[in-house]
């Protein structure tokens, strides 16, 4: 396998130069990734992307239970993450990296984070608001696609919504929200439905993020189409 400097070069190369070391969450996402790629490097990367698409998916059921199952659900996510960075990190560090993977990974991770909101939403969170949560998640992607259909071969800068902050935000915030339920946090402080006061507010601090995610994106795309 590729040493971890050479790894994080391979990752920056498919990522049209972005340098990860530009995001402290970033980069140790990545070398996580890659210390647990060179344990299991037998694993075949569709295994992981198949894998962690399934683990998402799971965490839904967990969050329909609620109560102390939002714990489970919390660390359903983050285990999906994991894997969903996994399966690059097997691919570009095993030297098995190719086009069509990486258009699938893209695929997954979408399709991972449409299960994150409704995840969101199972935990108590509004409708509507997991919805924006869902396609804040969709939309810097979607936006690095377009550049890239229009010539721009820099994916731009890494803003402050990157896929790690997600899965992070989505397992925290329902993690958290069923450590309140297990320990009946909210009945101390007096607070109706603690739980899902704290999945809607954790759900309303990511689609914040999301949209300053985007805005910063944003003006970094319109420099590049500019030139």
């Amino acid at each position: 396998m590729l040493s971890r400097e050479e790894y994080l070069a391979e990752w920056s190369r498919w990522h049209g130069g972005t340098d990860p070391s530009a995001s402290r969450l970033v980069h140790g996402w990545l070398s996580l990734a890659y210390r647990l790629a060179r344990a299991v490097s037998w694993m075949p990367p569709l295994a992981a992307t198949a894998l962690g698409l399934l683990v998402a998916l799971a965490a839904i059921g967990p969050a329909l239970a609620g109560g102390a199952w939002l714990v489970a659900a919390g660390l359903l996510v983050g285990l999906s993450g994991l894997l969903d960075s996994l399966d690059g990190a097997l691919a570009l560090a095993g030297g098995r990296a190719s086009r069509r993977g990486y258009v699938l990974d893209s695929a997954v991770d979408r399709l991972t984070e449409a299960g994150y909101a409704v995840a969101l939403w199972a935990a108590g969170a509004p409708g509507w608001l997991a919805a924006v949560f869902g396609a804040l998640c969709w939309l810097p992607d979607y936006l690095r696609a377009r550049a890239g259909q229009a010539g721009v071969a820099e994916t731009g800068s890494i803003s402050v919504w990157e896929r790690p902050t997600r899965v992070v935000m989505t397992g925290f915030t329902v993690g958290g929200a069923g450590i309140v339920a297990a320990t009946g946090l909210d009945a101390v402080a007096g607070v109706a439905d603690g739980p899902a006061v704290v999945v809607t507010t954790g759900a309303a601090v990511g689609a914040v993020l999301g949209l300053v995610g985007t805005a910063q994106l944003g003006v970094s795309l319109r420099r590049a189409l500019g030139e």
